[in-house]
């Protein structure tokens, strides 16, 4: 069988290897075929371009079929054919022959010839291809850029109903585009924009800085100058008052802030925030706030000034009353704060107060993961040695004994068995050991 050759036939070219016998011609291919979608002529291609260079930076979700190597899945970038009218990658191919294979891959024929010969048309259509889409989107790149700078100008001189335009602009092109979020942070945008945020500044305006500033990558000095107590303040106060995405955006960027190592308890030390945060975990309408609202309350549960305000505020029997309802991230969130809440005695009476803290921590013991296990057996430990003749019993007679043995046989952290043996001992002085083996319902336990 003689070597491949594209197939020539009145101005089309017939691929068949690669593209399924797919024939195409050269001039539709390039306007609207194999290479539609970039208008003809996106931009002036430069013969300079590097072709691996383009194909990761571009990292397109589709690629026409006809530029895949079969074996790798990848585009090709040096096309060969086989004997067979197969098209693959150079390299592919090789290392397919290195490792004693003497089959085409595709078609699983055996090779009578190895000689590979350079897909030469194939290789210009995958050079076009890519070429085109990636001057386009240098061009689009460019145009966002300068986009942007304009924008941060327009920011520093407009006011009222301009502003909130131009901000909703800024908005969308930095949710859209990575050229436009690194541009404004280095165009010093970030200082713009936190500039706008003040006691007397509108939620209109507000709500769309602080949207912005969500989708930027922030460094120290960033932070820092956001971290004043007046631009704080008209955050937290979005936070209560804004729709449901300012509220998100407002918790993530507080966490955001409260990660940094300069940050200072007082700022988060509110009542006003627990209680929007609180109001966003409650939020049966809108439950895409409630991992922002524990995202945000776990790193800030850690000081006692939090601590001391949530119990106040009724925190804690509102978060164990939705535990069922938590999906395993949040149930996690959700558990820690809780935990926390139980290094101080006011938690721990609060914890220890609430109807269900008991049935649906034993009820998590080994069913979500072993962070949450951890925590709930913590928040167990707690609450039971705090009033063991109330709690222990309560507990052992929802099932507790049989779970802690199931984490003891587990082979699950040592520590974590230790807590579980403690524990046990703990609820068994309240029971005759007839009884207590009887409520560890060992046969079940062990089928």
């Amino acid at each position: 069988m003689p070597m491949f050759e594209p197939l020539k036939r009145d101005g089309l070219i017939e691929f068949e290897g690669g593209g399924d016998g797919q024939v195409l011609d050269l001039d539709t291919a390039v306007k609207d075929g194999v290479l539609g979608g970039v208008n003809g002529g996106g931009g002036v291609l430069d013969e300079k371009l590097d072709l691996n260079k383009m194909i990761k930076e571009l990292d397109l979700p589709e690629i026409p079929s006809v530029f895949i190597c079969p074996i790798s899945l990848e585009p090709m970038q040096d096309p060969v054919t086989l004997c067979t009218g197969q098209t693959y990658e150079r390299s592919n191919i090789h290392k397919w022959f290195n490792t004693g294979h003497l089959t085409c891959p595709t078609t699983m024929q055996e090779i009578w010839d190895d000689t590979v010969t350079p897909n030469k048309t194939l290789h210009h259509l995958i050079y076009t291809w890519f070429s085109q889409k990636y001057v386009l989107m240098k061009k689009r790149s460019e145009d966002v850029q300068g986009r942007a700078i304009e924008i941060l100008g327009t920011l520093k001189k407009a006011k009222g109903q301009a502003r909130v335009h131009a901000l909703s602009e800024l908005k969308r092109i930095c949710v859209a585009h990575l050229m436009a979020r690194k541009t404004v942070v280095e165009e010093g945008g970030v200082s713009v924009l936190s500039s706008l945020l003040g006691p007397f500044t509108s939620h209109a305006v507000g709500s769309e800085v602080v949207a912005i500033l969500v989708s930027l990558d922030l460094d120290s000095d960033s932070k820092s100058g956001l971290m004043q107590p007046a631009k704080v303040s008209l955050i937290v106060d979005m936070l209560n008052d804004g729709s449901n995405e300012t509220k998100i955006n407002c918790a993530r960027l507080i966490r955001g802030l409260v990660e940094e190592k300069g940050f200072r308890a007082e700022l988060v030390s509110s009542h006003s925030l627990l209680v929007g945060l609180m109001r966003l975990v409650k939020d049966k309408r809108h439950r895409n706030g409630v991992s922002p609202a524990l995202g945000l309350l776990k790193p800030i549960s850690v000081h006692k000034q939090v601590r001391n305000l949530m119990v106040s505020i009724g925190a804690v029997p509102q978060l164990v009353d939705i535990l069922p309802s938590l999906d395993p991230e949040c149930l996690e969130l959700a558990l820690f704060v809780l935990d926390a809440l139980c290094s101080d005695m006011e938690g721990r009476v609060a914890v220890k107060d609430s109807a269900n803290t008991i049935a649906y921590t034993v009820r998590v013991l080994m069913r979500v993961s072993e962070n949450c296990t951890n925590y709930a057996l913590s928040i167990l430990w707690s609450v039971c040695k705090l009033a063991p003749e109330e709690c222990s019993p309560l507990a052992v007679e929802v099932g507790l004994a049989a779970k802690l043995l199931l984490v003891i046989q587990s082979g699950c952290d040592q520590a974590l068995k230790q807590c579980s043996a403690e524990l046990l001992k703990l609820c068994s002085l309240h029971y005759s050991d007839t009884m207590f083996i009887s409520k560890c319902k060992l046969t079940r336990t062990i089928q």
